[in-house]
């Protein structure tokens, strides 16, 4: 169990990785697998398992590795601006399954990722 003083140095160090990989996602053609696998290494994923990891199995991870749900979000806005790219349109579905785990056990309704769910399911 971590200490929160090292909760919130290893939330700090998520969020920069992940606001680093949206920033990829953002430049028209910036996705670069390897660039992005660099960054998710930070993370302990990369590309390949983003893609074949099941929804349970990802929420189960970010669980382990101690997401708080702020960064879990950050991870299916990118998954989601990631999935609009012709090779990663299963991450949608992982997108809007994330999104749902964060407003089942955080326990708050957000009118906000509704509003992504409801923007990723049309």
């Amino acid at each position: 169990m971590l200490t929160k003083g090292l909760r919130d140095e290893e939330n700090e160090r998520i969020n920069n990785v992940l606001k680093q990989l949206t920033a990829l996602t953002f430049v028209p053609e910036g996705w670069n697998n390897a660039d992005a696998d660099v960054l998710l290494q930070n993370l302990g994923l990369s590309s390949d398992t983003l893609i074949a990891i099941s929804n349970d199995e990802l929420t189960q991870y970010l669980e382990r590795y101690h997401f708080d749900f702020a960064n879990m979000e950050l991870l299916a806005d990118m998954l989601g601006q990631l999935s609009a790219k012709a090779d990663f349109k299963v991450l949608r579905l992982k997108a809007i399954a994330l999104y749902y785990f964060i407003q089942q056990e955080s326990k708050m309704f957000s009118f906000e990722i509704m509003g992504k769910i409801g923007a990723l399911s049309r």
